[in-house]
């Protein structure tokens, strides 16, 4: 899969930190069932591994991928997991080429335009930038646009509901990431209602 593939399928992309296992294919399928099928979960709890394979396995239509890859080792985790994409917070050749050797197509984070460079130069043209509000937003991709007309942003970090349309209104911007879509006092209360209905209003954002 080329990871421009992921914008095809809606405007936003949910960055999902998952505490609880039982929580994640409810979760899921509340999020597919408002038409947002691109899933990241995030490397960022204990369970986070378990929740990937039970997702993969359990939600049809759900395209899963491993968030806050910073490692060889998270790769091959996510890989193994059954995810179909990873998505990393910065980028290393280390970790970009890992991912190109064990097939796991790779949305990298970067910065700064030294960063967009390392990327590129082995291979990799659409990017996610974080994060996205805190290093300068609309601006730094209007200003990446110029030099880099040839490379596709997903902004993510800081996005809201209100200022996502901003975003993706710039033509250098496929596709953004929000954790606005799994607010944790939903998740607590288990209104998987409440998701689906945030997914189908970032599903009608552009």
């Amino acid at each position: 899969m080329n990871t421009l593939e992921l914008a095809t399928h809606g405007p936003v992309i949910p960055v999902i930190v998952i505490q609880k296992l039982e929580d994640a294919v409810p979760m899921a399928q509340a999020l597919v069932d408002g038409g947002v099928k691109v899933l990241e979960i995030t490397l960022r709890t204990p369970v986070a591994l378990q929740c990937m394979e039970a997702i993969a396995a359990k939600v049809p239509g759900a395209i899963v991928g491993a968030g806050t890859i910073r490692s060889v080792a998270d790769a091959k985790a996510a890989k193994n997991a059954g995810c179909e994409f990873g998505v990393s917070p910065g980028y290393t050749s280390e970790v970009g080429l890992a991912c190109q050797d064990i097939g796991l197509p790779l949305l990298p984070g970067v910065s700064t335009a030294s960063e967009v460079m390392m990327a590129n130069a082995d291979g990799y043209h659409f990017l996610k930038l974080f994060p996205a509000t805190a290093v300068g937003g609309i601006n730094l991709l209007k200003a990446l646009h110029g030099p880099f007309p040839d490379v596709a942003f997903c902004p993510t970090g800081g996005i809201t509901v209100e200022t996502a349309p901003q975003f993706l209104a710039l033509p250098n911007v496929k596709v953004c990431g929000g954790s606005w879509l799994t607010p944790a006092d939903a998740v607590a209360a288990r209104d998987w209602a409440r998701i689906t209905t945030l997914a189908r209003q970032a599903g009608a954002l552009r």
